[in-house]
């Protein structure tokens, strides 16, 4: 870990940078795998599977049978907790359904806006060294209430050639329509041309490394929407006083053992905070099962003594987390300070992991500085909005005279036309 004590501002933007790979080694790569996809379909995932997953796969799609006896492998409580997650992350995303509204601009012209669902979605699940169910309830579940006809959901398959159990559990609960075994830059560019298996999709969804979140850039050029580039896993803690040393390091580990290229930042006003929060860190990270991992990130995070809150939540702010933790007094009085964050954790209780599971907010959310400009998913990720309009013959009397006027100064008199012969 980086331990930094006051560090000046004119140091912060160093402070800042994110690890990344060389962009022209991972760009060149998915050329590659994007073009071998769309010449060969399922044959190239099959091979893809082998090649990256040391996975044998003689189908792509997940049968009914394999959906079925998932359930079975799963234990009671389990199921129990990922249905009382869902109803939560229910009820917060049909929270945002808009009512249509019409307004009358002037005199006989009214205007609207509808939303029309994103016909076919496709969702990538990463599997892996932690299979995350839950992004499935995070993505199928705001695609369901939006009306999507089609949700497609793609996740590597294990050594076996198997979906993890919970992954399926949790599709088939949320109404996806089809599953499919493939992962990486070659799923993303499954449901960006489509495979004798695979649909291609309007848009796609899900976190991934930084192969998946290039490969999901990439698929723009072909007409493909993305949701956002969400990659790598970040959290970024602001302790003061009176914040828990241990609830600190546990936040911190939580985010570290997403991946060796997560990343966790540290932030206080207190010290003895500062001090015993490096030591909860480097306890609690012995009893974790996934302690490789987050040692690695552990090895490019930073932890930052700072002189005031103010100063904290100004450094958050440039640096612009997927995840803020504000672990301070009176956190109620600096929530309008907050401008650049994926979703935030306000006080001593609430955990990242909330976030991540079952509170009902999304955890698909903005990574690497992308927070300044990207939302995270909520159930506008799934519409696209239609405006309409409606002219009377009184409001296009109404109005008729300043469309005339703006058309011909533009030189567009089609346009001019348009208007005055029915004016006529």
């Amino acid at each position: 870990m980086k331990i930094y004590k006051f560090p000046t501002k004119d140091t912060w933007k160093d402070l800042v940078k994110r690890p990344v790979l060389e962009k022209k080694e991972i760009s060149g790569l998915i050329t590659e795998i994007f073009a071998e996809v769309e010449k060969n379909g399922d044959k190239a995932l099959i091979e893809f599977n082998k090649k990256f997953d040391k996975a044998e796969t003689q189908s792509i799609k997940v049968s009914d049978a394999e959906i079925q006896g998932a359930e079975k492998q799963i234990k009671e409580e389990l199921k129990q907790a990922i249905q009382q997650a869902k109803e939560n992350i229910s009820k917060f995303h049909a929270s945002q359904k808009q009512q249509i509204q019409k307004i009358e601009t002037t005199k006989g012209v009214v205007c609207w806006r509808e939303n029309r669902a994103v016909e076919k979605v496709g969702i990538y699940i990463p599997g892996g060294t932690a299979p995350l169910f839950s992004t499935v309830l995070m993505l199928a579940v705001p695609a369901n209430l939006a009306g999507c006809k089609e949700i497609v959901l793609c996740t590597p398959p294990d050594k076996n050639g198997n979906v993890n159990p919970a992954i399926l559990y949790a599709a088939k609960l949320c109404g996806v329509s089809e599953i499919f075994k493939t992962g990486g830059a070659q799923a993303v560019a499954a449901m960006t041309f489509g495979t004798e298996s695979i649909p291609a999709v309007n848009k796609i969804f899900g976190p991934g490394n930084q192969f998946v979140v290039a490969a999901k850039e990439y698929a723009q050029r072909f007409g493909v929407a993305i949701d956002m580039p969400a990659g790598p896993s970040e959290v970024l803690v602001i302790a003061d006083e009176q914040a828990v040393p241990e609830f600190c390091a546990a936040d911190l580990l939580s985010q570290a053992e997403h991946g060796s290229d997560s990343q966790v930042v540290f932030i206080t006003t207190d010290l003895k905070v500062f001090d015993e929060t490096i030591e909860c860190v480097e306890q609690q990270i012995k009893e974790l099962p996934r302690n490789e991992f987050a040692a690695q990130a552990l090895e490019n995070s930073s932890f930052i003594l700072v002189n005031s809150v103010e100063e904290a939540l100004e450094f958050s702010n440039l640096y612009a987390p997927e995840h803020l933790i504000l672990a301070i007094d009176d956190f109620e009085k600096y929530i309008p300070e907050v401008q650049n964050a994926g979703s935030v954790f306000l006080g001593n209780y609430s955990c990242e992991s909330a976030g991540d599971y079952a509170s009902g907010t999304n955890h698909t959310l903005p990574t690497n500085a992308y927070a300044k400009n990207y939302s995270g998913v909520s159930l506008d990720s799934f519409v696209k909005k239609i405006t309409f309009q409606q002219l009377s013959k009184e409001g296009l009397q109404n109005l008729g005279k300043t469309i005339e006027l703006m058309a011909e100064a533009e030189g567009l008199f089609a346009h001019k036309n348009a208007v005055s012969i029915r004016l006529k």
